[in-house]
């Protein structure tokens, strides 16, 4: 009989400890998968070729769309986005990085104040001064 309460003790315990350790995962879970549900939110616009992009989807060292929010770089009071470590040390290092080149005009542009344009379905982008800059450019091309 006292085998059976401590059997009984200890299976109780057993179980109410898996029971506390399970809700952990699930409460993760539902977090991940509520971060999950705010991405694609964020990220559900179709663009095409001519559109224009948002700074936070481009990854401004490799010129890139990148279809989601990019990492955040803060350098001189302005925001420039990088895919990974290496593009934030780049962005933060090499002004030439954060600079692009307007095709109708020529002359450099930051990236964070340009008009930036998804050029190609690979997912390249141009940067442009202005709105007016990109329509003279394909008018021209």
């Amino acid at each position: 009989m006292t085998k059976q309460i401590i059997i009984t003790v200890v299976a109780a315990i057993a179980l109410m400890s898996c029971k506390s350790e399970a809700k952990t995962p699930e409460v993760a879970e539902t977090m991940i998968e509520t971060k999950v549900e705010v991405n694609k939110i964020e990220t559900t616009q179709d663009y095409q070729v001519g559109s224009q992009i948002p700074n936070e989807l481009v990854c401004m060292v490799n010129n890139a769309y990148m279809g989601k929010p990019q990492m955040p770089v803060p350098v001189n009071g302005k925001t420039y986005y990088g895919c990974c470590q290496m593009c934030v040390g780049q962005l933060n290092d090499d002004e030439t990085a954060r600079m692009g080149k307007d095709l109708f005009t020529g002359k450099s542009v930051d990236k964070t104040e340009a008009y930036i344009v998804l050029m190609d379905k690979d997912g390249r982008v141009d940067y442009f001064e202005s709105k007016e800059n990109y329509i003279n450019y394909i008018k021209e091309s």
